[in-house]
């Protein structure tokens, strides 16, 4: 595939409800995704679930998760213990959370940054000390890289050297992530830009959220500095509980399409993305969801980008259909 679409909506999405999804719909969900071809999911957040309720049934989701085959599994971890506990359930790559805005640090981890990249580097040496074959990736997405709804202005120059300092400290892959919605395309395509050159091999994926509706604008900015990751939601749920005024994560459906309508290789079938999504909308009634693919679907002539052909109207919301099984990798 020449786009990895990395699905964040069992952790992103769901943690910025005020509902708790159960955890078997939470399952049947991850299966679902997968089964549309999504090859990267953050299934889950590893945080007291005093913090985080719904995020309580991390290990469950975690442990089934990873029997998914040819599906690589990741979780989000604040500190160490977290950490320790995602390395437990079976995690095959942990996210840390990592602010450049002091005030949106403390807010979301209780940390500064100085304390955060330390915590990093800590981490980096728990997994380096683990047996072969055990040993997670550690991915940073640096949050507020592009302006903080509580600090205002974050200096560029400030995110280049926390992503220094992580990749020194240990960090498997570094990128920027604009989970308040304040990016925009110039400035996406230059800060990436600045990071490839910094951190080569490093440098991260692009997390964005279409608070202000420059979502999809920005992914083409950041593909026209070379980057092949991108964060999205189903149906765009999700938001930061620590950034008032933040809306949700870019669309899945709507990425995958302007993707694939533009060339670019996902791998993903939109169809089974559409069965995803009624296998979510049923599991949050009455919860808002968003894309314009669900509504529309694809128009009449559009092809994948190496699969030929989809049905016109393909992604539009499905009806009902069962949880497809999936085969583990005990089976």
């Amino acid at each position: 595939m020449d786009v990895v679409v990395s699905e964040v909506g069992p952790r992103d999405g769901l943690q910025s409800l005020h509902r708790t999804m159960p955890t078997q719909a939470k399952i049947c969900w991850i299966r679902a995704l997968a089964a549309a071809g999504l090859s990267e999911i953050e299934v889950g957040s590893f945080v007291h679930p005093k913090l985080l309720p719904q995020m309580a049934d991390a290990e469950t989701v975690v442990r089934d998760a990873v029997t998914i085959p040819g599906l690589s599994v990741l979780a989000l971890a604040p500190n160490m213990k977290g950490v320790m506990r995602a390395v437990q359930a079976g995690a095959h790559r942990i996210t840390m959370p990592v602010s450049a805005s002091h005030a949106h640090s403390l807010a979301n981890i209780r940390m500064t940054c100085e304390e955060a990249i330390e915590e990093v580097e800590r981490v980096c040496a728990y997994r380096d000390r683990l047996p072969a074959g055990q040993r997670p990736e550690v991915e940073i997405g640096i949050s507020t890289a592009f302006g903080c709804t509580i600090q205002g202005v974050v200096q560029e120059d400030w995110v280049f050297e926390m992503a220094d300092r992580l990749a020194r400290a240990g960090a498997d892959s570094i990128g920027l992530s604009d989970g308040v919605g304040y990016a925009n395309p110039v400035q996406v395509r230059r800060m990436f830009k600045r990071l490839r050159a910094g951190l080569g091999d490093k440098a991260g994926g692009a997390h964005f959220h279409n608070t202000r509706g420059q979502g999809l604008a920005n992914v083409v900015a950041a593909l026209e500095a070379g980057v092949t990751t991108f964060d999205s939601s189903q149906g765009g749920i999700g938001g930061c509980p620590y950034s008032p005024g933040a809306t949700g994560n870019i669309v899945t459906e709507d990425l995958v399409w302007m993707l694939e309508a533009m060339g670019l290789d996902t791998g993903i079938d939109l169809d089974r993305l559409a069965e995803a999504r009624h296998v979510m909308a049923e599991a949050l009634p009455g919860e808002p969801i968003y894309g314009h693919l669900p509504d529309v679907g694809a128009e009449k002539g559009f092809r994948y980008a190496r699969r030929g052909p989809a049905p016109e109207g393909a992604g539009r919301a499905a009806s009902a259909v069962a949880c497809p099984p999936l085969p583990s990798a005990a089976e």
